[in-house]
């Protein structure tokens, strides 16, 4: 387990969250794990943890959070908020410390295009991988070796499954 360290905590952070639209209900958060359980990115990345994320923005981990790679993973799927027994809406608030860490420099306002041609790319590659599946399974293998290739981590999690 990770030290806190106390003097780079930043108090206001999770209020600076609160107060951007989807960000409201952050501190409704009791940690149930529930988002966590539900998403499909954390199923395939045990780094990737929406109760985690949230806990960071409570205790003030702003550098943390807002230079975290981890923020870009979401697919945004609405999953975690949809079973999300207190509507903490984590998406909305990924959403909101993804425009923080533009606004503030972390990253590049370019990434937000470039997550947005991803999410087309992977949903395309499922598309045409389940179309394979069905109508030419032999292609459908090459294409899940090709895929498996740029991603040792997505064959992993594919032979779990």
């Amino acid at each position: 387990m990770n030290e806190i360290d106390g003097a780079n905590l930043d108090p206001q952070f999770k209020y600076d969250v609160a107060r951007r639209p989807g960000g409201e209900n952050l501190q409704l958060c009791f940690a149930c794990g529930t988002c966590t359980a539900g998403c499909p990115v954390s199923e395939v990345d045990p780094e990737f943890n929406p109760r985690k994320i949230i806990r960071q923005v409570v205790l003030g981990m702003r550098r943390e959070v807002l230079s975290s790679p981890v923020i870009w993973r979401c697919v945004q799927c609405y999953s975690c908020t949809a079973k999300c027994p207190q509507n903490v809406r984590f998406r909305e608030i990924l959403r909101a410390l993804r425009e923080m860490a533009v606004e503030e420099g972390y990253v590049d306002s370019a990434v937000f295009a470039r997550v947005d041609r991803l999410g087309r790319l992977a949903q395309t590659l499922r598309r045409n991988l389940a179309e394979a599946l069905v109508s030419d399974p032999a292609r459908f293998e090459e294409m899940c070796r090709q895929a498996e290739a740029l991603a040792p981590a997505a064959a992993a999690a594919a032979d779990k499954g």
